[in-house]
């Protein structure tokens, strides 16, 4: 049981630093808890997370919201990230080159090993 906190207590860690107007994707976040993390876990992470973490900032690898059919209204997440001015198209997708955040970090480990990031598959 310890683990499964620690496990939750790190996603809710760097989701809590996601700045407003900013997104990360569920595969992002597993990509750097790294091993043992998957976007289907940490996104159940994120279903039972509580108001003080900024849920909505975390959507799926095609710039979409990934709750219609848990939250309700099902267009909350959306409404939420467009109230922060993230701008979604018809087909309900924001540009994840534009709005998604990498964890300062991150943005060096990227730059000092010269990997391409998975960021944008999907």
């Amino acid at each position: 049981m310890e683990k499964d906190s620690n496990y939750r207590d790190r996603v809710y860690e760097i989701v809590r630093r996601i700045p407003r107007g900013r997104v990360m994707t569920y595969g992002q976040l597993a990509e750097i808890l790294g091993e043992g993390y998957t976007p289907r876990t940490v996104g159940f992470v994120m279903h039972g997370s509580n108001e003080k973490i900024p849920w909505h900032r975390v959507i799926n690898a095609q710039g979409a919201c990934s709750t219609g059919r848990v939250v309700l209204p099902h267009d909350k997440q959306q409404r939420m990230l467009e109230a922060e001015g993230i701008k979604f198209d018809e087909r309900g997708r924001c540009d994840l080159e534009t709005y998604v955040w990498i964890p300062r970090e991150r943005q060096e480990e990227l730059k000092t090993q010269s990997i391409k990031t998975t960021l944008f598959k999907g």
